[in-house]
């Protein structure tokens, strides 16, 4: 559930835009009450998938602050980004900004667990903590720079879609391209952890 929670702006996004691809007229009138010049058949499915996508999160948001429950850091840093980033789609009808917001959340991940680097505090144990995970203090600093290493070049790899690539491919990759890497890296890492987790045993 909370997977889907998470995904909840971007499966919305995706599903925006399909949907104003597939009815452009109709994307054209919905996106044309917030945006009153600038549009055309082609940019209309992501503008509006932009609007949709800054009040889910900002739903995301409100619901939670509205049943007393904790919003997570880094929801309130994807909240920050897909305003500042959307905001500048919508304002200065450039898709490119939204293209860029991705990359941007990622590379602010990898920057907060390099500064903990700096300052000899691993995020990553700390995210952790409740998985009760026993592996060796040295494993732990690699551990979070292959998180830093992979949400660096993954943020790369968005803009590489991004500007070589149609928006339709770059909205395919951003909801499925950018989870499959995901859920590979986190394969990997867990196959990681188990092996040193196995090797303290023993």
């Amino acid at each position: 559930m909370k997977l889907l929670f998470d995904l909840f702006p971007v499966i919305l996004f995706f599903a925006t835009f399909k949907f104003a691809e597939n009815s452009p007229d109709m994307a054209m009138d919905l996106v044309s009450r917030v945006i009153d010049d600038g549009l055309t058949t082609m940019t209309a499915p992501v503008f509006l998938a932009t609007i949709v996508a800054i009040l889910a999160t900002v739903c995301q948001v409100g619901w939670l602050l509205a049943r007393g429950r904790k919003v997570e850091p880094m929801l309130w840093i994807s909240l920050a980004v897909i305003v500042v980033f959307g905001g500048l789609t919508i304002y200065l009808r450039n898709e490119m900004f939204i293209k860029w917001k991705p990359t941007i959340l990622y590379w602010i991940f990898a920057a907060i667990l390099l500064y903990g680097n700096f300052v000899r505090k691993n995020f990553i144990r700390l995210l952790l903590a409740k998985a009760e995970i026993e592996i060796p203090e040295q494993a732990w600093g690699k551990l979070q720079n292959l998180w830093i290493g992979f949400f660096a070049v993954v943020g790369l790899i968005n803009l590489a879609v991004a500007y070589t690539c149609s928006t339709d491919t770059w909205v395919n990759f951003k909801l499925f391209g950018l989870m499959a890497l995901t859920l590979v890296f986190t394969i990997g890492v867990g196959v990681f952890v188990t092996k040193y987790a196995t090797n303290r045993q023993n």
